[in-house]
């Protein structure tokens, strides 16, 4: 208010003449300091409104680094629980591996006529208790009757029949139970058994001579309880060399499960073999029916040798079984079904199919597909298995495709990906020619390094240009 009243004031002396020249020096004086305070104002207020500028700047930082440390922890959280998985998936495979194992072992023992070995490995299968033990029983109690334990083999009999009345071995079982029972009682050596070879041999002569009279020869060892592991592959493999409707019939019926479970897994091999659409249509049948993962596993296997794109295509698309799905999809690589993987890539965008459908366009050779993956694809990992498996493929065109993702890729784990790569093909010029130009210290540093290591004309001479320098 009194600031208004002096301009009122001002206003009104320099309305008069003679007093207008010391009014307006007065005026002067009172509106310098005014002018100085506000000039002071505004450079304050200024100041002011920088600083918050920048504290409003720096919080925005802040947000966004806060968001991303949230975004790391729950991306480390989640590659924790996969590790987890991970590690808990590879100690299932550890003890199905070493169960396994000591299947295989027991089984070449036997091939081998070593029967105290075979019995040993097969009672230590049977006191692990995992998916065989009713197989590990029967060939148990099989060894044990070869070696002239007939008493114990009985018992071992009876306690696969007490333990597993559902068992698939338990017709094998009965058989050999009847020929154990059968026998004379004194010890049984294997030198003073029948030479399977020499019937297999003579089997195998009449096959060729006279399959009629054949067939119903192999039929009897399959059944046979006291026939060896070795003598019923061998008939199967027979079977499957005559090529005949009547041996298919017979590697059908086998393949249905009407045996047991490893005669059935042998026959659906033997049948990938045969190879026809009637074969490929019994193996079709059997997929359909069981829920058996392992036997699926064997029937895509039987499909890769026999190249059914088709049903393994159709597999890969259906089955809701992960691992078995898995199992499609390694098949078709194997078989190059081009074609087929880039459709299930466009339509299925689960990261672990796409992992796996990546290992299968390695195993197809599709370098091509890799370089869009590897270019394209928004999940990080899932990129660097793609640039990683360009690294396997061993050709010029895999190599130009790395070249291409190195010369766009601005992400520094991609570039050090595409240098493993190239050291994967013992690339070594490639990787001279990235050192020579790279700008990134850093980089160059990883370049060299795996240079130092490669054993090549062109790694050498780089290297002996930078020494002498």
């Amino acid at each position: 208010m009194m600031r208004n009243r002096a301009w009122i004031l001002m206003a009104l002396l320099l309305a008069m003449p003679s007093v207008a020249p010391r009014a307006a020096a007065a005026f002067s004086a009172i509106a310098a300091p005014q002018s100085a305070s506000a000039a002071q104002s505004q450079a304050s207020a200024d100041a002011e409104r920088d600083e918050q500028a920048s504290d409003m700047e720096q919080d925005r930082q802040d947000q966004e680094q806060e968001k991303r440390d949230r975004e790391q922890e729950k991306r480390d959280r989640e590659q924790e629980a996969r590790d987890r998985d991970q590690e808990k998936r590879d100690r299932e495979q550890e003890r199905l591996d070493h169960l396994s194992e000591l299947y295989d072992n027991g089984r070449e023992a036997l091939d081998e006529e070593r029967y105290d070995r075979a019995e040993a490995k097969f009672d230590q299968l049977a006191q692990l208790n995992g998916s065989q033990t009713d197989a590990a029983l029967y060939w148990k109690a099989y060894a044990e009757n070869r070696l002239g334990k007939r008493d114990t083999a009985l018992a071992t009999i009876a306690e696969l029949k007490r333990r597993f009345p559902q068992s698939r071995w338990q017709k094998d079982a009965s058989a050999l139970e009847i020929e154990v029972r059968q026998s004379s009682g004194h010890p049984v050596h294997p030198e003073g058994q029948n030479d399977d070879e020499l019937r297999m041999l003579a089997l195998h002569g009449i096959m060729n001579s006279d399959p009629e009279r054949a067939m119903p020869l192999l039929g009897k060892v399959l059944e046979s309880g006291s026939a060896s592991p070795k003598e019923k592959s061998q008939a199967l493999f027979i079977l499957a060399q005559s090529g005949s409707p009547q041996a298919r019939e017979i590697l059908g019926k086998i393949a249905r499960g009407q045996s047991n479970p490893e005669l059935q897994s042998k026959a659906i091999q033997y049948l990938g073999i045969f190879g026809g659409s009637e074969s490929r249509k019994i193996l079709a049948e059997v997929y359909a029916s069981t829920s058996d993962v392992s036997i699926k596993r064997i029937i895509l296997r039987s499909y890769m040798i026999s190249g059914d794109r088709e049903h393994l295509f159709e597999a890969a698309k259906n089955e809701k079984d992960d691992e078995v799905k898995r199992e499609a999809i390694r098949q078709l690589g194997l078989v190059h079904a081009q074609s087929e993987l880039q459709q299930l890539y466009r339509s299925d965008n689960s990261p672990a199919v796409r992992r796996e459908l990546l290992q299968a366009f390695f195993l197809a050779g599709d370098a091509p597909k890799l370089l869009e993956a590897a270019q394209s694809e928004k999940d990080p990992e899932l990129r660097h298995v793609a640039v990683r498996n360009l690294g396997l493929i061993h050709s010029d065109d895999s190599a130009k495709a790395l070249q291409s993702i190195y010369a766009k890729e601005t992400d520094r784990g991609i570039k050090e990906e595409v240098l493993n790569a190239y050291f994967i093909q013992g690339n070594a010029a490639a990787i001279v020619a990235i050192a020579r130009n790279e700008k990134d210290p850093e980089l160059k540093k990883t370049a060299v390094s795996k240079l130092s290591i490669m054993h090549s004309k062109e790694a050498t001479d780089y290297l002996m240009e930078i020494l002498q320098k």
